[in-house]
């Protein structure tokens, strides 16, 4: 009797591990999912004139963060174009997928600028982006 109760206890502890060990082993990212804006693509967005200035606004390029020798890419004036375009964070066929997209839409570890997405910013880099993400 005493036996055939630890097998009684035994089966029903495997049974309720079962039931909810799937949802122990689920991930959660904490990361929402951002759908990029809409944007009107027939404003001319300049990099040098409108991308750029937001990086240096939000301080995305200060020391110790994206600026040179910090995090990539390098955002600094002198150098953030090269980096985004060869780096591989635009997208041309897919804009709205660019990997600097998905970083400014919060969709990755952690979302940038740090203060959380910056609509002017996300807009004006989509933009940028659909237009050709030329060096102007």
């Amino acid at each position: 009797m005493k036996k055939q109760s630890i097998l009684s206890v035994l089966a029903a502890a495997l049974l309720l591990f079962s039931m909810l060990a799937p949802s122990g082993c689920s991930y959660d990212s904490g990361i929402l999912s951002i759908e990029p804006p809409d944007v009107d693509t027939t404003i001319q967005v300049s990099f040098s004139e409108d991308i750029l200035p937001l990086f240096e606004e939000l301080k995305c390029n200060i020391s110790g963060c994206h600026s040179t020798g910090g995090t990539s890419p390098d955002l600094s004036p002198a150098n953030a174009y090269d980096e985004l375009i060869q780096g591989g964070y635009i997208n041309a066929e897919k804009p709205a997928d660019s990997e600097l997209m998905q970083w400014l839409l919060g969709n990755r570890a952690q979302p940038m600028p740090l203060s959380g997405p910056d609509d002017i910013l996300n807009e004006k880099v989509l933009a940028w982006i659909i237009q050709g993400a030329k060096d102007n």
